[in-house]
């Protein structure tokens, strides 16, 4: 069985804060576009010399706002990433929509790019500061729920064959961790994913499959992997976690 090194890289504030709250055991790393924009010959050297040695079966997310000079740090690390690493991108696109636009050309260095239009934080009208806040904790835990669930750590039916399947092959996508589900988002653009309901072990099955009962009908007509995780915790809670994608452009 091969092992994947998990590699997390946040670029600036927004990404750094993501990659700081995951609580697994994975690589972080943390730039800074303020040193890159000051030392950039010495500050490029550094991340390309770092990237280019990372061992083989890498999987690389990396997190960012998308603003220029953090994507001119993406498609550097990009550039020198070793043959065969996996890429993912995780992008910050506040009241943007990435599904709706054209496929930008930073992301063909991806298999799939993530984002977050921080739609659900901005509809309470609040400010875009805490907005950030409160999505980059959400992130966190998504992504820690994620590979402890790829890793093994958890008794569920998703492994990495079901998440290499969905992800790969240059899509757009989502990535969310749920406490409720909102039947106004547009659930219906995505072709296919990933969906695990995660229940604390206070909570009665048939409330459990009440909720994934409600989130597939949603998603009935999609290509959908589904998995269930219970909590080693005595609460009450149920949250979904859902990864899902479309081709570019489609």
């Amino acid at each position: 069985m091969l092992n994947f090194t998990h590699v997390f890289v946040g670029i600036g504030k927004a990404g750094g804060s993501v990659v700081d709250g995951i609580e697994s055991d994975v690589v972080k790393v943390r730039i800074n576009p303020g040193y890159y924009i000051l030392r950039t010959e010495a500050y490029s050297e550094k991340i390309a010399s770092f990237f280019s040695r990372l061992p083989e079966n890498s999987l690389v997310w990396i997190v960012f706002e998308d603003k220029p000079v953090n994507v001119e740090i993406v498609e550097l690390i990009s550039e020198n990433l070793p043959e065969g690493t996996m890429s993912l991108a995780y992008a910050f696109t506040p009241s943007r929509e990435l599904f709706e636009e054209s496929k930008p050309s930073w992301a063909e260095n991806f298999e799939t790019v993530f984002y977050d239009s921080l739609w659900e934080f901005l509809k309470r009208d609040i400010p875009l500061l805490e907005a950030y806040e409160e999505a980059s904790t959400v992130i966190s835990r998504a992504l820690t729920l994620l590979h402890r669930s790829l890793e093994g750590e958890m008794v569920i039916n998703v492994d990495y064959a079901d998440f290499f399947s969905t992800v790969k092959g240059g899509n757009v996508g989502i990535l969310r961790l749920l406490s409720r589900i909102d039947f106004d988002w547009h659930w219906g653009v995505w072709d296919r994913g990933i969906v695990i309901t995660i229940v604390d072990e206070g909570v009665a099955l048939r409330d459990a499959h009440t909720v994934l009962e409600r989130f597939h009908d949603l998603l009935k007509e999609k290509d959908i992997i589904w998995g269930m995780i219970s909590r080693k915790t005595a609460g009450t809670g149920i949250e979904t976690l859902t990864l899902l994608v479309r081709k570019w452009g489609e």
